[in-house]
């Protein structure tokens, strides 16, 4: 089974995702403007007023936490290890550069989410690839292809993923048995799950900016005692991304290769630019200003935070340490906890439980709310079958707390690669949309007034939406 799933993710990143991520990623940076780089202070901007909503719905805020809380997770503590011990230094540069260029293609997938978003019978909004594929495009089939692999990714294999990590930081640093973490997991995943999409977003708002914040002063506070060390850092990064570091040793492609697949890789995991996950979040805000294109802008500074900013904290404690050693077996959480160690001495090892604990957990109810939204796309009368589901998914949280960590992140590999392909063509598909958008967002700020979305400007896109939103 293992070679078998080995052979697929191969195929998929190795000739596939590398190439549809970086081209989606370029298409959407060039078609709207270099959009991320420089609008970067207005992103800013809009974040500061994105606590109050516009309406009824979630503020763009608690949809900003809660995006946040599905990337913030094990791809930003253990992904970055596996991809330093899998891929050299020079995957941290192939992370930074899909997570610059997947901003643009997050503006775009999140735009279009809120473009096509809908009503459940409970009143929240909800959205995301799977609405705007059979509304948009007019491909219920494409919706259902994409929802399922989005509820095998997020609702079962990535929860796994999650709780591994945090049963295995948790056997590190206080030598509690897996099973025993992996039945805590299951409780409190339940508790917060059976309280619903808002109690979801309330939790997320609460937590991700303080667990982000403080391990971001341990990460500063590493490269503050080893700063006379960064600049060597740095020019690992660079050196082994191009090849500069193999080049006595007559492996430049190979090397090279390993690390843009390790970095790509674990960087989609991490930030999901593209992979169309966070989009379901977007979904779910009333936008400040009411306008779909405004939760592209905040969900753009989403990626950033989670890759440029707490992916790179994690690259500095492990590059700043001697950790890192190639065939050693150590890798995954139990690396960034060694490395932490090492800079700050035991305590470090039970602060990266309790990070990786926040961080990962988080996570699993945040991919749980993603899911929910495409059972739903699914299945009209999802209340019947939404106790299944979330038994199944509570089944996931203790199966990954106890199995084998490299078939678990495999799996995640081929379901997260199988979203993303089915995404990005319909991103391509309804790029005009995403394009005109941007412009009347753009021409409104320009004329000096609040921009406010008007479908009746539009008439071919007005004849796709759904009733009930923005189409009265």
């Amino acid at each position: 089974m293992a070679d078998v799933l080995n052979f697929v993710s191969g195929l998929l990143w190795g000739h596939v995702l590398i190439y549809l991520l970086i081209a989606a990623g370029l298409f959407f940076t060039f078609r709207l403007g270099f959009i991320q780089f420089r609008q970067f202070p207005y992103m800013v901007k809009v974040m500061a007023n994105s606590r109050t909503g516009a309406g009824e719905g979630i503020s763009s805020f608690q949809a900003f936490c809660t995006s946040l809380a599905a990337r913030v997770g094990t791809g930003n503590m253990a992904g970055v290890a596996v991809a330093l011990y899998l891929g050299g230094a020079g995957a941290i540069f192939w992370m930074w550069l899909i997570a610059l260029i997947g901003m643009a293609t997050s503006f775009a997938e999140s735009t279009l989410a809120q473009l096509y978003k809908t009503k459940d019978s409970d009143g929240n909004f909800r959205g995301g690839p799977a609405y705007y594929m059979e509304y948009g495009l007019g491909k219920r089939w494409m919706g259902i292809l994409f929802s399922l692999c989005l509820i095998l990714a997020f609702g079962l294999v990535f929860n796994a993923v999650q709780a591994n990590s945090i049963a295995a930081a948790f056997e590190v640093a206080f030598n509690i048995p897996k099973h025993i973490v992996g039945v805590l997991l299951v409780i409190g995943s339940a508790f917060i799950i059976f309280g619903g999409l808002k109690t979801i977003s309330r939790f997320a708002e609460l937590v991700v900016p303080l667990m982000a914040l403080a391990y971001l002063l341990v990460a500063l506070y590493v490269c503050f005692i080893n700063y006379d060390l960064l600049p060597a850092v740095f020019k690992q990064i660079i050196y082994s991304a191009l090849g500069f570091e193999q080049a006595g040793a007559g492996a430049i492609g190979y090397a090279v290769m390993q690390a843009m697949i390790q970095g790509i890789k674990r960087g989609l995991f991490s930030n999901e630019a593209g992979m169309g996950s966070a989009a379901n979040a977007a979904a779910t805000a009333s936008p400040n200003p009411n306008h779909p294109a405004s939760q592209g802008y905040v969900q753009m500074l989403g990626v950033f935070v989670d890759t440029i900013v707490i992916c790179s904290a994690t690259a500095a404690l492990i590059l700043l340490s001697n950790q890192l050693v190639p065939d050693s077996g150590v890798t995954g959480i139990a690396l960034t906890q060694a490395a932490l160690v090492q800079h700050v001495g035991e305590w470090g090892a039970i602060f990266i439980a309790i990070a990786i604990l926040f961080f990962a957990f988080t996570s699993i109810v945040a991919n749980y709310s993603y899911a929910e939204t495409n059972l739903m796309f699914l299945n009209t009368k999802y209340k019947h079958s939404m106790l299944i589901f979330r038994a199944c998914v509570l089944g996931m949280v203790m199966f990954g707390a106890v199995g084998e960590l490299g078939l678990i992140w495999t799996m995640a590999d081929i379901s997260m690669g199988m979203m993303a392909i089915v995404n990005v063509v319909a991103l391509f598909m309804l790029s005009g949309f995403v394009i005109w958008l941007y412009q009347d967002y753009c021409s409104q700020l320009k004329s000096g007034v609040t921009p406010v979305f008007n479908p009746d400007n539009h008439p071919e896109m007005k004849k796709t939406l759904p009733d009930g939103i923005w189409k009265k």
